[in-house]
């Protein structure tokens, strides 16, 4: 079973920059997708990015493009997610979650498994 830790986020004012982590306990990029997702209170989940398993193709939510990149270290086992420009609207709980096969951030249910979050706030 595939366990995953998110780790970096915290308080950063407008306009300033987090890399979030998200390392997995078992990864074998062949297989998994991981997706990014967000939870704002009182919302439901939103999906952010994702990045296929194998060639590695990339997908961001239209609020977070250009400003998100997501990324993969194999070696590491590790999916990081540069966060730039950050606005107030980004403030939420940030979670990680992988599936076998192709990513897609239309719901974090499409996904097997996912990590307990890392809470990220932008405010001045």
């Amino acid at each position: 079973q595939v366990q995953l830790a998110e780790s970096g986020g915290g308080l950063v004012q407008p306009g300033g920059s987090l890399r979030l982590s998200c390392a997995a306990s078992e990864f074998t990029a062949d297989y998994y997708a991981i997706g990014w997702f967000r939870q704002a209170p009182g919302t439901e989940h939103e999906g952010v990015s994702c990045i296929s398993s194998g060639n590695g193709r990339t997908f961001y939510a239209d609020s977070v493009k250009g400003r998100f990149t997501i990324s993969r270290d194999n070696a590491k086992s590790t999916v990081y997610l540069q966060m730039n420009s950050l606005k107030t609207e980004d403030t939420a709980v940030y979670y990680c979650a992988a599936r076998v096969g192709t990513c897609s951030i239309v719901s974090i249910t499409a996904y097997d498994y996912w990590g307990q979050g890392t809470q990220v706030t932008v405010s001045s």
